[in-house]
């Protein structure tokens, strides 16, 4: 290259002359030469870090969907259990109410049991003391009678 150099101390040229052939040689196989030791290395390592990137990607969007998927799972399996839950709920309330109506309906009929057979000793004592009363009144009205005659009356209807 020395050479070719002092080939050329003269003036520039612009026309072109044999050493443009040996500046594109030159030129090609530096090409060539970078091209084997540094692009294709280069854009090899970039287009495995894209493919990396690419593959990282795609795997983080399929967790992220199982993600999702496992969420709505999960909260469908809890609004369903809740729903569960609240019918469980409504159905135990409604065997409580109906116990509690059931009960309630046998205290009446029991009341009402103990009203009437009440009313029946309450009439049956009522009878009996309207007699007593009658029969002691009687007495009492044959002895007023003796008192005031000043002799025995005898009773009637006794």
């Amino acid at each position: 290259m020395v050479v070719l150099l002092a080939l050329a101390e003269g003036p520039i040229q612009l026309v072109p002359d044999g050493t443009l052939f040996l500046h594109i040689i030159l030129f090609l196989i530096m090409i060539a030469v970078l091209n084997a030791v540094l692009y294709k290395p280069v854009l090899r390592v970039l287009s495995e870090r894209e493919k990396l990137t690419i593959g990282r990607r795609r795997e983080a969007r399929s967790i992220l969907s199982a993600v999702e998927e496992r969420l709505d799972r999960y909260e469908r399996s809890l609004r369903e259990a809740r729903a569960e839950g609240y019918r469980l709920l409504e159905r135990v309330r409604a065997e409580a109410l109906e116990e509690r109506q059931r009960r309630l309906d046998e205290v009446r009929e029991e009341v009402a049991r103990m009203i009437e057979s009440e009313k029946q000793a309450i009439a049956a004592q009522a009878e009996e003391a309207r007699r007593t009363l009658e029969t002691e009144a009687r007495r009492i009205a044959a002895e007023i009678s003796t008192h005031i005659l000043g002799r025995p009356v005898a009773r009637s209807g006794v």
